[in-house]
């Protein structure tokens, strides 16, 4: 699988948190809101790549100690983040309240902190980026726009069909997650053994 596919199944898999969030806000419109809309997909897709590359920097002056371990580490790190994801999309019933006042004005603030949350994962992500030297900036940009179209996507998800699929994205999200995590350790196995 090349670097270019990879990365856009990572930013999928990260940006499903932030898809979910999105068909929330997109219930809060009675009529979809194109700027909203727009303003919304900039939050998640801006914290989603810069999120990484601040993990990346904290990784990358430790990655020379810890660079025989590197495919392990992405793989925990893939895992568990993975493994939570699964775990809230089955266990927790998140409906958006759909009785929330219908057009309300964004509040920054608001979607400042919700972006910063479902974007602290990446930062793991990024982390894991250093130890396997992955190039960051190509992959914070396949992120960041990935999670940019999802989160508008999202939006108008929401806005049509209401929070149906919301549990179905994120499981699906962490399932791509720990699959890549598999795949790092397989292809390090592999690359050992051959």
């Amino acid at each position: 699988m090349g670097f270019f596919i990879q990365t856009l199944l990572i930013g999928i898999g990260l940006s499903m948190d932030a898809f979910a969030v999105s068909i929330c806000k997109g219930l809060g419109m009675s009529k979809l809101n194109k700027k909203q809309m727009l303003i919304i997909g900039l939050y998640f897709g801006g914290f989603q790549a810069l999120m990484p590359f601040l993990g990346w920097l904290a990784g990358a002056k430790f990655s020379t100690y810890v660079s025989q371990y590197a495919h392990w580490i992405a793989f925990i790190l893939l895992a568990i983040i993975g493994g939570k994801m699964m775990h809230e999309a089955l266990s927790e019933n998140e409906d958006c309240d759909e009785t929330e006042e219908k057009d309300k004005k964004l509040s920054h603030k608001e979607l400042l902190i919700l972006a910063v949350a479902t974007s602290i994962d990446a930062l793991a992500v990024g982390v894991s980026f250093a130890f396997l030297g992955v190039p960051i900036i190509d992959s914070i940009i396949i992120i960041g726009i990935t999670t940019f179209l999802i989160s508008i996507t999202g939006v108008v998800i929401g806005n049509i069909f209401g929070s149906k699929y919301k549990n179905k994205a994120e499981f699906a999200g962490g399932l791509i997650l720990v699959a890549i995590g598999l795949k790092i350790v397989i292809e390090q196995y592999l690359t050992v053994t051959l």
